[in-house]
């Protein structure tokens, strides 16, 4: 039986998702959008499918009813990445790459949240990489990262076809301890808001670290 708290954000995340598949419904050029977000259409079976990447993944939305999985079906797809994957699609501007890196607290509303991002996304790459540096490039290769020049170490996720995320690790030493950033490029905010951008970097964080341990990314 859920706790209080748990139905409140299942709860939450049910109504935020209706919210999305709703504003989805009203786009009335799907072939439009999917140019803006990299995504491909397609027909099948009488209804309009929208693939898209994510995490290194192919995923799906069917229309009608915004049916959202993975094309191979193996991976599980969470309510908050079903949501995370509807902003990308609806909010996508179709901008290209600024080529310019910028950190959390530049993104509109980003100041006001920064310690709360540092604290559910950073501190958990932290715990698992800030001592061993090298591990973050052999792990962060399961969703697709590759090496960046960046800190000590470094590795670009494209979590989405037009949002590249740059995770930066400092190592420590006798008298400084490991340190942490994530990077994005500067034209984030035409594809995913500050809360958006906060809960995809949690949710690599935590893939992250669990797939060093050896568990399911659920």
């Amino acid at each position: 039986m859920a706790l209080p708290e748990q139905r409140n954000f299942q709860h939450a995340y049910n109504l935020a998702l209706e919210l999305a598949c709703q504003k989805l419904a009203r786009i009335d050029d799907l072939e439009e959008q999917c140019r803006k977000s990299g995504a491909r259409l397609r027909l099948a079976n009488n209804k309009k499918v929208i693939t898209l990447d994510y995490l290194g993944k192919s995923h799906q939305i069917t229309l009608p009813g915004a049916e959202i999985r993975s094309v191979s079906g193996q991976e599980p797809v969470s309510p908050r990445e079903k949501l995370l994957i509807l902003h990308y699609f609806i909010r996508a501007q179709g901008g290209a790459l600024a080529g310019r890196k910028i950190t959390y607290k530049e993104l509109p509303d980003g100041a006001n949240y920064s310690p709360v991002f540092y604290k559910r996304a950073v501190r958990p790459l932290l715990a698992s990489f800030g001592q061993q540096p090298q591990g973050l490039l052999e792990t962060a290769a399961i969703l697709g990262g590759q090496r960046a020049d960046f800190g000590d170490i470094a590795v670009t996720i494209n979590a989405f076809s037009r949002v590249p995320i740059t995770l930066v690790l400092w190592g420590g030493d006798n008298e400084l301890r490991p340190e942490g950033n994530i990077l994005f490029d500067a034209s984030i905010s035409g594809y995913l808001s500050a809360e958006d951008v906060s809960v995809l970097c949690e949710t690599i964080a935590w893939k992250l670290a669990r797939a060093k341990q050896g568990e399911a990314w659920s």
